[in-house]
């Protein structure tokens, strides 16, 4: 394939060191390459054209989100590149492996059914914080068909265009949502079982950690409502168990423990999840605070709900939620 037929589209926002290592992983590649920045505050703009990338300045008039700017990216590429017929998406925290871009393309091109191809994601530096050994957990999905991708993703760009691209308001989820539509039209989503993108969360605070996991119950609120009657809809269960386990029911468990000792077989349900959940971890100590976590994270998820609909009722725009304030 002619490598103008293929480019790749990179957004970030005051990654600093993270930036200049994700476009280095990609200066080999002959392939058009566009780097979208959301309002980034660190000289990112200026790193990405000394290493040979085309920037696309977001307009910070309107809100920025990673949908967004992928979107903005996928337009640039096009004037520069018009003969474009796969697009490579890469979160500007990620460093790309060195032969993922040829397995994609070979893979999009002897599949033709399939508009988005994806493989492992892995966290650059999982010992050093719990949070970031979650996450290395986290994106790692069965491989082969697939309900949805992740932000690094291969994409058939005439796919992408018959379904409009990303919803650029959606704050997260945007890649499961898009993948929806995808699906609607009979496309395919795969996961390889092959090296994609080494992933730089930088998640070494409990405070970052939740906030991530409250943009995603934003998110799950946001798709369940939007997808409710989609023939593939999202997050219905995500949402539902948020409510379920991070309700105020574990508080009132408590207190009903102290007045009545057989309120306690209601507590060992979420011990019983807690031992299910550990058979996601690598070994025994991990799948415990694996699983301990994504209990957790109920909590976090349930207040992301919340606040969807606090501001879908009060009317509010939408508005970011950043954990670590660096990206897209």
């Amino acid at each position: 394939m002619n490598s103008d037929e293929i480019g790749i589209v990179v957004i970030g926002r005051n990654e600093g060191q993270r930036l200049v290592s994700c476009l280095q992983s990609l200066r080999s590649s002959p392939h058009k390459l566009v780097y979208v920045d959301s309002g980034s505050t660190d000289g990112s703009t200026s790193v990405a054209a000394e290493l040979g990338a085309y920037v696309v300045h977001l307009d910070a008039a309107r809100p920025f989100t990673a949908a967004r700017a992928r979107n903005e990216g996928v337009a640039a590429l096009k004037e520069i590149s018009p003969d474009t017929k796969f697009v490579q998406f890469v979160d500007g925290d990620c460093e790309v492996d060195r032969g993922w871009i040829d397995i994609a393309t070979v893979f999009l091109q002897n599949h033709p059914n399939v508009a988005v191809v994806c493989g492992r994601r892995r966290e650059r530096f999982p010992d050093k914080s719990i949070f970031i050994a979650l996450a290395d957990i986290e994106w790692n999905t069965p491989c082969g068909e697939a309900a949805s991708c992740g932000g690094d993703s291969m994409v058939r760009m005439d796919a992408f265009d018959i379904v409009g691209g990303f919803s650029p308001r959606l704050i997260a989820g945007e890649e499961p949502e898009l993948c929806a539509r995808l699906r609607e039209r009979a496309w395919k989503i795969w996961r390889l079982d092959a090296e994609m993108t080494r992933h730089d969360i930088n998640l070494t605070r409990f405070s970052q950690w939740w906030r991530r996991i409250v943009r995603s119950g934003y998110g799950y609120a946001e798709l369940s409502r939007l997808t409710r009657r989609a023939q593939f809809p999202l997050y219905r269960a995500e949402s539902t168990s948020a409510v379920l386990w991070g309700s105020p029911l574990p508080a009132a468990l408590a207190r009903a423990v102290l007045i009545h000792p057989f309120a306690l077989a209601l507590v060992l349900i979420y011990l019983r999840v807690i031992r299910i959940a550990c058979r996601r971890g690598p070994n025994t100590r991990m799948a415990w605070y694996y699983a301990t976590f994504i209990v957790i994270a109920k909590f976090a998820e349930l207040e992301g709900i919340l606040k969807f609909y606090s501001a879908r009722a009060s009317g509010l725009s939408f508005r970011r939620i950043d954990y670590k304030g660096s990206k897209a």
